[in-house]
């Protein structure tokens, strides 16, 4: 047994107090700290919050070498209990990092919890010292004494733990019991709780009618986990998840629920990251099959794990009856435009190095990640919507797909290969033997009219209303700044590099982004005046024809009446 205490009381200060007791089976001893959570492929050194570290045996103070920087090695005078004691600074809000202030804490486990060697399989116990009139939210079995448990290191990083003075909501998925906590972090001290529910009654009703559908799309009668717990974070602004065995961790802005989109969007993330309580958690890549917590793995099947999932998610609300077929396509429509707007779609990336470089692009984003990277999430459900619509070709459906490897290697705990894959695509779609290949490692997209065409759907560009100069240039500090250069667009061809600021246009003051398309005109050569690291510039830019600005996704008035009931059929989502 390896026990975890965590004190959070003294949530000013933002410093969790760690205290962590074994009783070690070898003489020399080896401490790790992960680098990484499960779900988030970044290497975030949670070792730069550690600090204070000690360790003391009975009233010994031992000493530790550091033998990599997350990594330590001692050697014990004997085998009796040891305590390690140190603080990790918690505050960076996000969903794989750690904040503890007046509010509320959050913690995820990975950034706190030492790995012990030899003690990964061991039962792990967690204690939580809370301030005042707080309780801990915690997807883990309670024990009589308070403490909570896990069977393993696994099981224990796996925990994501919310604590404040929140209370949480209950309600059922065939039989099985789910919470809903929410920590609004924008409503003053003395609100009422719950605003949110207030808000939207349905909420809890809504919710479970998403993990429903998500039921149903796997084709299984209750969910996987035993019990599941939502925790929600409503920032001002905001967006993300990430998905655990048993729980979920989600952060949405008050901002976008103004919107009238807002309310399914948030119903498309709590999809996403429910369906990944069978999709990644449990039909899991074999590259994550034991989990390395120190280093990077190369994980090809990312664009099955997170594309397959971005694609459902928008179809799950329709399946749980809270969105129209409107309000997919406009969904599906604004991710097709996003994603034939990216130029590193074709120039920059396969879908296959996407998903191999997640570690080193897609969460390293920069100026010119547009032109040399695609998103293995936005162009995997791209490629899964083309998947979908070839499988119905063939009289099935993605879902079957899905269900199939959950049945042969996702409910026993195995850990899927590309092979695998290809296999179970290729058992339902035989053509998908050469098209699948094609778009993991090629930059050519798929026959997208074509299989919008099968269910009575067109793509139509819209140009914009002003000529194209390829860059992007917004308000940073009070200057007018360059934050993007198109590659190869007439902006680049005239010298203009990321963080120029624009200064004027054929001698007219340029104060703020709009200023500058009423001023171009296509094909002419225009004096473009800069200033770069302090001095002024005279640059010749050609401006080109206005370019495709977005594209809608419409239902096309001369689709055959067979289309249409494709069309019906598709948004039903699983097999009939």
């Amino acid at each position: 047994m390896v026990d975890l205490s965590l004190d959070l009381g003294q949530p000013h200060s933002h410093l969790v107090h760690v205290s962590l007791r074994c009783t070690p089976a070898t003489p020399v001893l080896r401490l790790r700290l992960p680098a990484w959570t499960p779900g988030s492929y970044l290497i975030r050194d949670y070792v730069r919050h550690l600090e204070a570290l000690e360790i003391r045996q009975g009233t010994q103070s031992l000493q530790l070498s550091r033998t990599e920087p997350s990594g330590w090695r001692l050697e014990l005078p004997s085998l009796e209990p040891i305590e390690i004691h140190y603080k990790v600074l918690a505050a960076d809000l996000s969903v794989r990092t750690c904040h503890l202030d007046g509010d509320h804490g959050f913690l995820a486990l990975a950034a706190l919890a030492l790995q012990v060697e030899g003690e990964r399989w061991s039962p792990h116990r967690l204690s939580l010292r809370l301030p005042s009139g707080w309780q801990a939210f915690v997807p883990l079995p309670l024990q009589a004494d308070g403490s909570w448990l896990a069977v393993d290191f696994d099981q224990l990083v796996d925990t994501p733990v919310e604590a404040g003075p929140h209370r949480d909501h209950t309600f059922t998925v065939a039989g099985v019991p789910h919470r809903w906590v929410c920590w609004d972090a924008t409503a003053p001290a003395d609100a009422a709780p719950d605003s949110l529910i207030k808000a939207h009654p349905s909420l809890l009703q809504d919710v479970a009618a998403v993990c429903e559908a998500c039921c149903r799309l796997m084709g299984e009668p209750a969910p996987a986990a035993p019990a599941y717990l939502f925790v929600l974070h409503l920032l001002d602004q905001g967006y993300g998840g990430l998905e655990h065995d048993s729980s979920t961790v989600l952060q949405f802005g008050r901002q976008a629920l103004l919107k009238p989109e807002g309310y399914r969007q948030l119903l498309q993330l709590v999809a996403h990251e429910y369906l990944h309580q069978w999709n990644v958690r449990r039909l899991r890549p074999a590259a994550l099959c034991p989990i390395e917590y120190n280093k990077p793995v190369i994980v090809p099947g990312l664009w099955f794990a997170e594309g397959v999932t971005s694609y459902c998610d928008q179809l799950l609300p329709h399946l749980a009856g809270l969105s129209s077929e409107e309000d997919v396509l406009h969904d599906l429509g604004r991710d097709l435009s996003r994603y034939l707007l990216t130029p590193g779609r074709i120039a920059g990336q396969s879908l296959r190095q996407s998903a191999e470089e997640a570690w080193v692009k897609l969460y390293r984003r920069e100026a010119n990640s547009d032109d040399n990277q695609i998103s293995y999430y936005l162009k995997g459900a791209i490629v899964s919507l083309a998947l979908d619509l070839e499988l119905r070709r063939s009289g099935s459906c993605l879902a079957q797909v899905l269900r199939d490897l959950w049945a042969r290697l996702g409910q026993w705990g195995r850990g899927y290969r590309e092979q695998d894959l290809l296999e179970a695509f290729c058992a339902r779609s035989p053509g998908l033997a050469k098209c699948l290949p094609a778009w993991l490692d090629g930059c050519e997209d798929p026959d997208l009219p074509a299989y919008l065409q099968d269910v009575g759907l067109m793509l139509e560009p819209q140009l914009a209303s002003s000529p194209h100069v390829g860059l992007t240039a917004s308000l940073q500090g009070g200057t007018l700044e360059v934050v993007r250069v198109v590659r190869g667009g007439p902006s680049q061809e005239a010298g203009l590099v990321v963080g120029d600021e624009l200064i004027a246009l054929e001698g007219l003051r340029l104060r703020k982004p709009e200023d500058l398309a009423p001023l171009l005109q296509a094909g002419g050569r225009q004096a473009i005046t800069i200033s770069r690291r302090g001095r002024l510039r005279t640059l010749v830019i050609t401006a080109g024809a206005p370019a495709i600005e977005r594209w809608r996704l419409l239902v096309d008035p001369a689709a055959a009446p067979e289309a249409l009931e494709r069309r019906r059929e598709w948004l039903g989502v699983v097999p009939c």
